[in-house]
């Protein structure tokens, strides 16, 4: 069978001239470890934004069409809106726009798009997304939209990413007062055009008008009065959480007197105690031991006769506590002054130069007296059927956690196998280091579940979670909720899981589509054209989910629901002349696209084999399912190319060597070898070797690098599409995690075909 093209790099550069392939854990190893370093395990930023009628919608556009920016406008006056986004890279970039008016849009201070009368649509819920590719520059880049009245009373926008659930952009503030914020700022209607169009950034007060929304003053902690005026339950006797850190910037103990007046009653914490400031209205003096550095101080303010919050006259060092390194805990002689000791922000939030941050009202009869439930800033706090969040020290002004990572705790398909391509190699290198760090990634999206819902409620749109908290495909929840549950199962219990889990679950049993027969399908996609199609990547979006959820809750109602399925697609996808499945059934016209995209049918044979481990033999399904992967298994052992790996389109030797079906193919064969489910093994041993050899000679270079991976897709009746249109990226997700298995996999089988003591550790 001919190659169809060259390797991907020179062969000086391969891992097998750096490594050879006998050494498999030394490969994983080296994979796993750039993929780690490249995506540290950074936590999420968290920024100020603003009351803005400048709201985010569902699909992460940016609806400018609320009346009252527009309130009194006249034709021919216009509203500004302004906003910057980062790029790490120079790339084009898909945004989406409506027009409810006549729009110009900005982009650096070049003028990308004017719209014509014809683009302008009456009503919002029927307006079409035009398209604008735009060629973003490494670093900032400044948006601003014009936005007019036509002689119809017609203004509005909406504008934003073009793909909302793989880039859900969030737009910062561009000014220089507000560096940091998110969200935009806009002007109300002016007459004149602007003296010169933002290209990047500036003080608000050198573009000539004034934008909104208005910041507020300077900060204290006893804004909680203007905080909370609006709140009409603030019942005397609620209390609500102000907190800071002490920053002793000296290097060694020192003992801190802070003191004011209180409004009412006042406690604090400190060193994870509680302490009494003020019984009452009063003035009030505490003092307080700290190490250099910060310590979180947590006041709690109760709604007394004289209102809320306290006022603090004074924070000073009064001398220091024992010696650097000493355990006397006595008055020293150092001497201090107002320059050592400072109240700062106790976490950083863009956008926020204060050092206070608020949580509350609540009730009276509140039970979460302790802020320490709070300070991860990782959930939001409930009382009486209201939730809340932290918030600066404005009202209006709201503190929210922001995803900025490109991966780290992400949550996504791809990024499922990616991460138990991690874990599986931690069992295998005994790398504790890399079964934590999948740990963390799935509880970074867990933990924050329930707030990421009311983020989503209150905001429009999630800042992060944004796949999780929106779930409305097989493809937001089950690769990645499978996932989940084997890390919380491997490594530790994880916050939030079971909840996710238990979501998720009743997602795809009682809301995603199916057919009459019961098998999921796509009845909307994310684009028109996937409406009403079945893909056969569904397989593994829902099928190695019901199985670790069958696990987890001891169901097996959820197991015979994934059998049931596979055999449902075998159904709709099957080629039997090919022996081989259809990328996709098209609903609509009952019939099958009969693609052969490698990728698509490696997760089918990834699922079979992920069922076949989960099924009992005395299951009624067990016998068709492992004739189904045996066909299959024979029909892609019979596509493998002459370099060891699958093509892009599997019956095309002239299409691109893929690297994530060779892995997948690779993974099922050496499952299958192991768990005896081949009637005659040895050619598909040999398979898994060849896959290896080839991955390692024309894939994976020598510093670990992942090459041939087949970019996210959408479907075609036309093999061309997948031979010219989709091509491959370098280090995609799609592929990193499932060479990892195909590694592993493959090492258990030779290790177990290998005599000795070794072949039994290796049925493990």
């Amino acid at each position: 069978m001919r190659s169809g093209q060259g390797a991907y790099f020179d062969r000086e550069e391969s891992m097998v001239t750096a490594a050879g392939v006998h050494d498999i854990p030394h490969v994983l190893e080296t994979i796993a470890q750039r993929y780690v370093g490249q995506h540290p395990p950074h936590g999420p930023v968290f920024r100020v934004t603003r009351e803005n009628p400048i709201r985010k919608l569902p699909n992460h556009l940016y609806d400018m069409s609320a009346r009252s920016l527009f309130a009194g406008m006249e034709e021919g006056q216009h509203v500004y809106a302004w906003a910057k986004l980062w790029a790490e890279e120079d790339h084009a970039f898909m945004f989406h726009l409506r027009c409810f008016g006549p729009v110009r849009l900005y982009h650096n201070g070049v003028r990308r798009f004017g719209s014509a009368p014809e683009e302008t649509c009456a009503k919002e819920d029927e307006a079409q997304p035009i398209k604008l590719k735009l060629e973003l520059r490494q670093g900032w880049n400044h948006f601003v939209l014009e936005l007019g009245m036509d002689a119809e009373g017609r203004s509005g926008a909406q504008f934003g990413t073009g793909s909302r659930k793989n880039k859900p952009l969030h737009f910062l503030a561009p000014s220089e007062e507000r560096d940091g914020e998110e969200g935009w700022l806009y002007t109300k209607p002016v007459a004149a055009s602007l003296a010169g169009i933002p290209a990047g950034s500036m003080t608000e007060s050198a573009t000539g008008v004034q934008w909104l929304p208005a910041m507020g003053g300077k900060p204290h902690a006893d804004d909680l009065a203007a905080l909370y005026k609006t709140v009409a339950d603030a019942a005397p006797g609620s209390f609500a959480f102000a907190w800071t850190a002490v920053n002793n910037a000296s290097a060694r103990r020192v003992r801190v007197r802070l003191t004011g007046t209180a409004n009412g009653p006042l406690h604090y914490q400190w060193q994870d105690r509680e302490n009494v400031a003020a019984y009452e209205a009063g003035a009030f003096a505490i003092e307080l031991d700290a190490a250099p550095g910060l310590g979180d101080l947590i006041f709690r303010c109760v709604n007394g006769p004289n209102g809320w919050g306290f006022k603090l006259d004074a924070v000073e060092a009064v001398g220091a506590v024992g010696a650097v390194g000493g355990n006397q805990a006595a008055r020293g002689s150092l001497e201090v002054g107002g320059a050592d000791v400072k109240l700062a922000s106790p976490r950083r939030v863009a956008g926020w130069n204060g050092s206070w941050l608020h949580l509350g009202p609540f009730g009276p009869d509140a039970e979460a007296t302790d802020a320490r439930a709070y300070l991860a800033m990782d959930t939001a706090a409930a009382d009486n059927g209201k939730t809340f969040y932290w918030t600066i020290g404005e009202p209006g002004g709201y503190v929210r956690p922001f995803l900025e990572n490109e991966l780290f705790g992400r949550w996504n398909y791809p990024l499922g196998v990616t991460l138990f391509g991690l874990l599986e190699s931690s069992c295998l290198l005994e790398r504790g280091d890399l079964a934590e760090y999948v740990a963390r990634h799935v509880e970074f999206a867990t933990a924050m579940y329930e707030y990421s819902l009311w983020d989503r409620e209150r905001f429009g749109a999630a800042g992060l979670n944004n796949q999780l908290s929106d779930i409305d495909s097989l493809d937001d929840c089950g690769s990645f909720g499978a996932l989940a549950i084997l890390a919380g199962e491997r490594v530790r219990p994880l916050r939030g899981l079971r909840r996710v889990s238990d979501d998720i679950a009743k997602y795809v049993m009682d809301v995603q589509d199916r057919m009459a027969d019961g098998a999921l399908y796509r009845r909307i996609g994310v684009s028109p054209s996937m409406h009403n199609t079945m893909w056969c990547d569904d397989m593994y979006m829902s099928v190695p989910f019901l199985c670790r959820y069958a696990a987890l809750t001891g169901d097996s109602r959820y197991v015979d629901e994934a059998a049931r399925q596979l055999l449902l697609y075998r159904s709709y996808l099957y080629m039997p002349e090919q022996r081989i499945m259809s990328h996709v059934f098209d609903v609509s016209r009952m019939e099958q696209s009969r693609t052969a995209w490698g990728r698509g049918n490696g997760w089918v044979f990834f699922s079979l084999a992920t069922l076949l481990g989960a099924l009992p033999k005395e299951h009624a399904r067990h016998a068709p399912i492992l004739a189904f992967y045996r066909e299959l298994a024979e029909g892609y052992r019979w596509l493998q190319g002459e370099n060891g790996l699958w093509h892009q389109v599997l019956t095309d030797p002239e299409s691109y060597e893929e690297a994530s079906c060779t892995s997948m193919f690779m993974y099922g064969f050496a499952l299958g070898v192991r768990h005896g489910w081949l009637e005659n093994p040895e050619p598909y041993a040999a398979a898994a070797q060849a896959g290896w050899r080839g991955l390692c000679e024309r894939a994976i270079d020598r510093r670990g690098n992942l090459y041939g991976v087949c970019k996210g897709s959408s479907w075609s009746y036309q093999h061309a599409y997948y031979k010219h249109e989709l091509g491959w990226n370098l280090n995609d997700t799609h592929g990193i995690g499932i060479t990892l298995l195909a590694g592993i996999e493959t090492y258990r089988m030779l290790q177990m075909l290998q005599p000795g003591p070794v072949a039994e550790s290796a049925r493990a």
